[in-house]
């Protein structure tokens, strides 16, 4: 089994992190389009919140697990097809992800602990409010958590038709080596 990334191939730990902060995110999205719908009196009301909240620290985490594993096993080398705009626009694409992501996960975290109250995640732990007391914070960071959520859903979709792109268009291996297939 493969799980360090070499050369020309993604390792087993790099897909499982990129597919399943992908998962999370469409998830989360779609969890918040459909809390912010929810009635005061619905019975979803308050626990949506929380499942959302919940996920998005664990997500914090395992962004910060993915970046330091880029260090780690840092991933295979650009294809020697690829031309310097599709290097360039490459590590863009990527960059814009990573900040959109953690912006996003910052903002909901201050719209979370605006209040002063510390996040419960799932009740196995709590993660304090310390950043409070900012003039209008909740709805400030709500604002920019929303315009963020929706760049992350378009920024993922451009990258998505960007590999398929490569696979169907240009016959390259790069969707197979993100789905753990050797670039043979």
């Amino acid at each position: 089994m493969l799980w360090k990334n070499t050369a020309d191939r993604f390792g087993h730990i790099s897909i499982l992190l990129h597919w399943l902060v992908a998962l999370a995110v469409y998830g989360m999205f779609a969890l918040g389009l459909w809390m912010v719908t929810l009635g005061y009196y619905d019975v979803w009301y308050h626990q949506a919140p929380e499942i959302h909240k919940s996920i998005g620290v664990i997500l914090f985490c395992v962004m910060v697990v993915r970046v330091i594993w880029r260090f780690v096993s840092p991933p295979p080398k650009p294809l020697a097809s690829y031309g310097r705009f599709t290097r360039i626009s490459a590590v863009l694409a990527h960059l814009a992800l990573y900040v959109v992501l953690f912006s996003i996960l910052i903002s909901g975290y201050l719209i979370s602990t605006a209040d002063g109250q510390p996040i419960s995640v799932f009740g196995w732990f709590d993660v304090p409010a310390t950043a409070t007391g900012m003039a209008s914070q909740a709805d400030t960071a709500g604002t920019v958590h929303l315009y963020l959520a929706w760049a992350v859903v378009v920024l993922s979709v451009l990258h998505a038709l960007a590999a398929l792109k490569h696979h169907f268009v240009d016959g390259d291996v790069t969707l197979k080596r993100m789905l753990g297939r050797s670039a043979d």
